[in-house]
């Protein structure tokens, strides 16, 4: 089991750098055959793509990597926070949920 997570750790960058390279080549393409000919614009090298592609994830995605900020908080492994709510609650409180988000939301069947 060791020798396969190393395997993958090996291999992990070689991915990340393939990702990075098609997804260049996606910019690249797309940006070389319809915004040209759609919109007054130049055409560009494969670098000048890759490094758009760079720029509009740093001005606008970031390198976020997911970890705890970037997971939603599923309060254990798949469980969604409200559903341990929800069980605890009483039959009348659940009813009274109910009615209060049917009003809030306009919903009067």
């Amino acid at each position: 089991m060791r020798n396969s997570y190393g395997r993958r750790r090996f291999f992990f960058p070689f991915f990340i750098l393939m990702a990075l390279f098609a997804f260049s080549f996606a910019v690249y393409w797309l940006w070389n055959n319809v915004l040209v000919a759609v919109v007054p614009v130049k055409a560009v090298t494969f670098w000048q793509a890759m490094g758009l592609l760079i720029l509009s994830r740093i001005l606008l995605g970031g390198f976020k990597a997911g970890g705890p900020a970037g997971r939603p908080n599923f309060g254990g492994p798949g469980r969604p926070p409200w559903r341990e709510k929800w069980r605890q609650m009483s039959e009348e409180e659940r009813a009274k949920f109910k009615n209060e988000w049917r009003r809030r939301g306009g919903d009067n069947s």
